[in-house]
């Protein structure tokens, strides 16, 4: 998952993937140049946070959508 510290779209999804067991892996593209270039690329030039990748796949999830989350990872909605 690509995001800043201070974002709180990013600390929700965090909590939303925490509480229902997802493993992730936290990229603060503040702190990685690259990793925002990355989402800027992924994005259509927009710094969109939280960016999550799947395979291959990149989709944002900015602002927080809980539906969307768990139907793109194919995980439940409630806990």
């Amino acid at each position: 998952m690509y995001g800043t510290s201070w974002c709180s779209d990013c600390r929700r999804a965090k909590q939303f993937l925490s509480d229902r067991g997802v493993n992730f892996v936290e990229v603060n593209i503040d702190e990685e140049p690259d990793a925002e270039e990355l989402v800027l690329q992924v994005n259509e030039g927009r710094r969109k946070v939280p960016t999550i990748k799947v395979g291959d796949r990149f989709f944002a999830c900015s602002p927080f959508d809980p539906y969307q989350l768990s139907s793109e990872l194919k995980i439940p909605l409630n806990k």
